[in-house]
């Protein structure tokens, strides 16, 4: 599902919103998610999930082609633990 299907479905659920309006509420969305996750913040969305970042530390490591040691530094990843409620729903589909 791409960011149009979401627009599209909120305004067949929503009628009186307008295309500008529904983009303007997912970009708003996904603003507010990356910044809380960009300064260190867990978002919890009930019924959903909940993002977190995770640090992962410096490591050395060999590159499969080379065969030389490589240094990977310190990098942050996003985790998302999805809901029991989404997990059910997911497998219930």
């Amino acid at each position: 599902m791409k960011r149009s299907d979401i627009v599209r479905s909120i305004q067949v659920k929503f009628k009186r919103l307008s295309v500008a309006d529904s983009v303007a509420m997912i970009n708003n969305i996904s603003n507010h998610l990356a910044d809380a996750l960009a300064n260190g913040d867990r978002v919890e969305i009930r019924g959903f999930g909940t993002f977190q970042t995770r640090i992962h530390a410096p490591k050395i490591t060999t590159n499969p082609r080379t065969g030389k040691k490589i240094h990977l530094p310190s990098r942050k990843t996003i985790l998302f633990r999805p809901s029991p409620r989404l997990i059910k729903k997911m497998n219930e589909a």
